[in-house]
């Protein structure tokens, strides 16, 4: 099972959200790439980055930083929020962004994000963010109608790089990752899933590889310490 080590931007710091709260925000590091760096040192094999001033006005923000940091590690990284046009999506790649996060759009313009994956196969990832197994848009402040597997359907043949699965609940409140609902996730579809969210423990990291996850996104635990990644890695299996 693959394990992401998270970076989420704001205002160019690296900072974690409690369950997507701007307004409870913790400032891990005033260097981006540095923490990047920090990361790679320790193991990382994959990065998972996020701009969130992007996620919640919907336009890319902190792209200065996503740039040093891809100049700064020799990893794959993935980025998410404030990816809503084609343009966008083929500067990042360009630059050197492994595989780009989409949700917001997916749910509201679905023609448009099917026309995307077949354009840039294998390099888009479907992002869906739940509360209460209900799809959260706008960086999370918007919750929809729409379940999280039913959006994950409408899109499982398309050639995607994966699912980023995220429970909004637990993300952020070191209280565990919600397995059952990822697992279930993981026999909706045969899309590759990734589960984000409340990974705290080494247990919890083996729990989610025993579901059947491709990967697991971690954040906080790892900036808390509560888990090493070295401890995360070797209970993926990686």
């Amino acid at each position: 099972m693959q394990v992401w080590s998270a970076i989420d931007l704001r205002g160019g710091k690296c900072v974690r959200l409690k369950q997507g709260d701007y307004g409870q925000e913790t400032v891990f590091g005033e260097d981006p790439a540095a923490m990047a760096r920090h990361w790679v040192d320790q193991g990382a094999k994959r990065l998972h980055l996020v701009d969130l001033d992007g996620a919640r006005d919907g336009r890319l923000a902190n792209l200065p930083s996503v740039e040093v940091i891809l100049q700064s590690v020799d990893v794959p990284c993935e980025l998410g929020g404030g990816i809503r046009d084609e343009e966008t999506i083929g500067l990042l790649l360009e630059r050197g962004v492994a595989r780009l996060v989409v949700g917001t759009l997916a749910l509201k313009q679905p023609d448009w994000f099917r026309r995307m994956c077949r354009t840039f196969p294998d390099k888009l990832v479907l992002g869906i963010d739940a509360r209460d197994g209900r799809v959260a848009t706008e960086g999370w402040i918007e919750t929809s109608d729409q379940t999280a597997v039913e959006l994950a359907r409408r899109f499982a043949e398309e050639p995607m790089a994966a699912i980023n699965y995220t429970d909004i609940a637990t993300d952020g409140m070191m209280s565990g990752p919600n397995v059952t609902a990822m697992a279930a996730m993981a026999q909706a579809v045969d899309v590759p899933v990734i589960a984000s969210g409340g990974v705290t423990t080494v247990e919890d990291v083996a729990r989610l590889r025993e579901a059947g996850l491709a990967g697991c996104i971690i954040g906080r635990a790892l900036y808390e310490g509560t888990l090493s990644l070295a401890d995360a890695l070797a209970a993926a299996g990686e």
